[in-house]
């Protein structure tokens, strides 16, 4: 189909403040062939990263990660925010622009020596997912890459993931 995703990615001024453009998502989420286009650019995308399991953090990482893992018959992995997993957790608080907040993932939910991938929304200034990383690593399994429907690349998010594969399906 090869559609142009960039076109189902709307820009709203001023959101969520003064000053901020946001890139929001939803007409491609509320677009069937557009986000079907989506789910398999990326899918295609981390296998090449030789994953056993995808991970994703909460919550539009929910969006993207699940559907991948099952185009690709491997598990999915949800990364939450405290106190939202039922189990046994392993946790990692990790620094916002002001503040702080912690992720978690059952302890179980990946084993030592598997290889997994990361996948998210978008990649800004790299916090979440570099958190997400090191909760995963912490485990003993292995990162194999990290992949993202767009990346504002001017954030260098990216410049936090030394040797990690990346991918990003849209750059702005």
């Amino acid at each position: 189909m090869n559609l142009d995703l960039r076109t189902f990615i709307h820009d709203v001024k001023d959101y969520p403040k003064p000053g901020i453009l946001f890139k929001d998502i939803t007409p491609l989420l509320r677009n069937g062939p557009a986000f079907s286009e989506c789910i398999e650019v990326l899918a295609t995308a981390v296998k090449a990263f030789g994953a056993d399991q995808i991970a994703a953090p909460e919550s539009r990482g929910f969006l993207f990660g699940a559907p991948v893992a099952a185009r690709l018959g491997i598990g999915f992995v949800p990364i939450r925010k405290k106190g939202k997993l039922p189990r046994k957790v392993r946790s990692i608080t990790y620094a916002l622009e002001y503040g702080t907040d912690t992720l978690t993932m059952h302890e179980d939910a990946v084993e030592p020596g598997q290889r997994v991938v990361l996948l998210d929304d978008v990649l800004a200034t790299g916090g979440t997912m570099a958190a997400c990383v090191a909760l995963v690593r912490e485990s003993g399994a292995e990162v194999t890459g990290i992949g993202f429907l767009m990346e504002l690349a001017f954030l260098h998010g990216r410049s936090k993931f030394d040797g990690i594969p990346i991918y990003s399906a849209v750059t702005y």
